[in-house]
């Protein structure tokens, strides 16, 4: 026969199996938010020096971009099939990234008719991604990432696009690293 659980026993399942699916959702302890946030970071100072030292093709280092997407779509499938918790926050929030994925690459498709000032308008989209998923996990310092990014991208119209990489570089190391490094330690204090 089943037991009958009391209110406060039903209460502390449904939190333990809440806090259990946040956990499972903030889980690889920040591990995209650092790999983009330092191969994003260093491409946007490796363009800026390169610009500034004047190379000819000073877009180039953004080739480590495609070895990083390879190696976050392995980690997320990795993270994915060993996963204990299936929770719909993180179907949503992995949704959200595709999608900002997929509104950075028009934008870089179309970079020539916005007079190639895409890093504010990418900016944009990361601070979004950012801010909602910092929403969804219930984490202060994602949201204030995402918060940064967006007050970045408002300075980053005012600048000349070649200063631009400068500042999405600073942007996206307090953008997106901190929170990153913050979700790591939590992660490891919960395991």
């Amino acid at each position: 026969m089943e037991k009958q659980l009391s209110g406060s026993e039903s209460l502390r399942i449904i939190t333990e199996m809440i806090s259990n699916a946040k956990r499972e959702t903030a889980g690889d302890g920040g591990f995209q938010m650092l790999l983009w946030g330092w191969v994003i970071a260093l491409c946007n100072f490796g363009h800026y020096i390169l610009f500034n030292l004047g190379y000819e093709y000073p877009y180039i280092v953004w080739l480590l971009v495609v070895p990083a997407a390879f190696i976050s779509f392995w980690k997320g499938m990795q993270l994915s099939r060993k996963a204990r918790v299936k929770s719909h926050i993180s179907d949503v929030i992995n949704q959200l990234w595709i999608t900002v994925f997929v509104g950075i690459i028009i934008i870089l498709a179309f970079m020539p008719i916005i007079s190639f000032n895409q890093n504010p308008i990418i900016l944009i989209l990361a601070g979004i991604g950012m801010f909602v998923t910092g929403a969804l996990i219930k984490a202060k310092i994602v949201k204030g990432g995402g918060l940064l990014l967006l007050v970045a991208a408002v300075i980053s119209f005012m600048l000349p696009v070649s200063e631009q990489y400068l500042l999405s570089g600073f942007a996206i190391l307090l953008g997106y690293l901190a929170p990153g490094y913050y979700l790591k330690k939590q992660y490891r204090e919960r395991v």
